[in-house]
């Protein structure tokens, strides 16, 4: 009987540091003003304290009693909930399209001004008149960087000399110059910055999964025994309730171990891909 109250009490402990960490969590935000959702979120956990109880007694048990390893635990699991949450993965998506929509504006008209480059280079060569517009790449570096302290300070000047020691042929020409903007631009592929946004917007569609990789992504990234131990996992069930209390779901959307357990399998058979 002893031996169940001592580990009762070790897993309540767990519990009690948890909220304390959500407590620290918020008042750092609060002085800062800074992260607000991430501050609801905390709120959420600590008014619902009862329905991630068992999570909690999980949770302290996985991360064998150590407060720094739980303290790694809580700011992950903050994070993707705050950064990955179903809301802002729609909004990341939009401004993923949105990119590759300017990559390919900004090769279009590339394209456009290099013909015009040509054309008008053309004009001044064969119609007899001129704009006196630029001709040479260094001119546009230097007049674009007239206000750049440290270029006019350290970089005018040898430019303007190696411009000096080669003529015109050296140097690619304008029409070349914006031919190269848009061969870029048109090859570009929208990367995400971080593995955890990668697998928050893995998915072709936005949906409760991409939290879930995202969460997934961060602890597998840090079950190395030094952030988190090694082989962290914690059962499907702890894993629904955070998630369920942390992003506030509806009685209609709330999820459980069976769920989890599935997307697990399903990330898992992705990856292997």
């Amino acid at each position: 009987m002893n031996m169940i109250k001592t580990a009762s009490a070790k897993m309540d402990t767990g519990h009690r540091i948890f909220e304390e960490l959500l407590e620290e969590h918020i008042r750092f935000n609060s002085e800062s003003s800074i992260l607000p959702t991430e501050t609801a979120i905390c709120r959420r956990l600590l008014d619902r304290h009862a329905e991630i109880a068992d999570a909690c007694k999980d949770l302290w048990v996985k991360v064998e009693q150590n407060r720094f390893f739980l303290s790694v635990f809580t700011d992950g699991f903050l994070g993707a909930a705050a950064v990955w949450n179903p809301q802002k993965m729609v909004e990341a998506r939009l401004q993923r399209d949105r990119l590759d929509e300017v990559n390919e504006r900004i090769s279009t008209i590339a394209f456009e001004l290099a013909g015009l480059l040509r054309e008008r280079s053309d004009l001044h060569n064969h119609s007899g008149f001129a704009s006196e517009t630029y001709y040479h790449v260094v001119d546009v570096i230097s007049d674009a960087a007239r206000d750049n302290h440290r270029f006019n300070s350290y970089v005018r000047e040898p430019l303007k000399q190696i411009r000096g020691q080669f003529d015109l042929k050296y140097w690619p020409a304008l029409p070349e110059f914006f031919g190269a903007l848009a061969v870029d631009a048109a090859e570009a592929r929208s990367l995400a910055h971080n593995a955890l946004t990668a697998a928050g917007t893995a998915s072709s569609r936005p949906s409760l999964t991409d939290f879930f990789r995202a969460w997934f992504e961060f602890i597998e990234e840090n079950s190395d025994g030094r952030h988190l131990p090694s082989e962290f996992k914690l059962t499907d069930a702890s894993f629904a309730s955070f998630a369920n209390c942390a992003l506030d779901l509806g009685p209609d959307k709330t999820v459980g171990a069976d769920y989890v357990k599935r997307l697990r399998q399903r990330v898992r058979g992705t990856d292997k891909r």
